[in-house]
């Protein structure tokens, strides 16, 4: 059940797209939308759905990054279908108009910073620290 700031929330939005709706077809209003409250949706709208697209590569390069540094680790396997796994969600959620927006190199940066210390009391091997695959390499069908 939704809290009472997520419920005011969708009713502030349901009513403000009624308006808009209404406006919409010529009818007249005694109201006039609420312009900041708009914009404010819109770029969070943005907001999310840019988190949704980077996120699945930031996931998918932790993981082949980890299968690089402690390449001997049991753990691999598992940290390939991960990474396969994630490269599957990012080519789902991946939308032409993100092109211009996904900046691999900060991606591989973050992902850099998620990697553990250690792994099993091992330290990781040394790992590139720019990122050697394109947004079209990670986004590509295995």
């Amino acid at each position: 059940m939704p809290g009472l700031c997520q419920t005011h929330v969708l009713l502030r939005s349901e009513h403000q797209r009624d308006l808009l709706r209404r406006l919409a077809t010529g009818e007249t209003v005694n109201e006039t939308p609420d312009w900041p409250d708009i914009i404010e949706e819109f770029e969070s709208v943005g907001s999310e759905q840019r988190f949704a697209v980077e996120s699945p590569p930031l996931q998918a390069l932790r993981h082949m990054l980890k299968a690089e540094a402690w390449p001997q680790s049991t753990a691999v396997p598992h940290w390939q279908a991960e990474a396969i796994l994630f490269r599957g969600q990012a080519q789902r959620r991946f939308t032409p108009s993100m092109r211009g927006r996904t900046d691999l190199a900060k991606i591989h940066r973050k992902a850099l910073r998620a990697v553990l210390k250690t792994i099993d009391g091992q330290p990781p091997l040394p790992v590139l620290q720019t990122c050697q695959c394109t947004l079209d390499g990670l986004l590509a069908e295995d």
